[in-house]
C-alpha cells in the first residue's frame, strides 16, 4: 500500500513540474532597454552584471503576457501592427 501511495505522489510531482514549464514570461532586458515576452523561465541576473533585470510570470497565454507587459511601468509602450482585414486587401490592388 505504501509503494502505491509513493508511486502516486511521484506521478503527481512529475506532472506538476511538467505543467509548470509551459507559459509565457515578461522580462526586462537591460541591453535592449525593452521588455520581451519569452517562453522559458528567465534567470534574473542583474546583480552579477547580466542583462535580465526582472521577470514576471508565468502567464497562460500570449495575450495575458501582453496585457501584463502593458501594465509594468518600466516597460516602454509597444505598438502592435494593425490586423489586416478583407477591406485592407482590396485597397492594395
Amino acid at each position: 500500500m505504501k509503494s502505491l501511495l509513493l508511486a502516486g505522489a511521484m506521478i503527481v510531482a512529475t506532472g506538476t513540474c511538467t505543467f509548470a514549464q509551459g507559459g509565457y514570461w515578461v522580462v526586462g532586458n537591460r541591453a535592449t532597454s525593452k521588455c520581451e515576452i519569452v517562453t522559458s523561465n528567465p534567470v534574473v541576473n542583474a546583480q552579477v552584471g547580466g542583462n535580465i533585470w526582472f521577470g514576471t510570470g508565468p502567464y497562460k497565454s500570449l495575450d495575458d503576457a501582453k496585457l501584463a507587459r502593458s501594465t509594468i511601468p518600466n516597460c516602454p509602450a509597444v505598438e502592435e501592427p494593425p490586423a489586416q482585414t478583407q477591406g485592407d486587401e482590396n485597397k492594395s490592388d
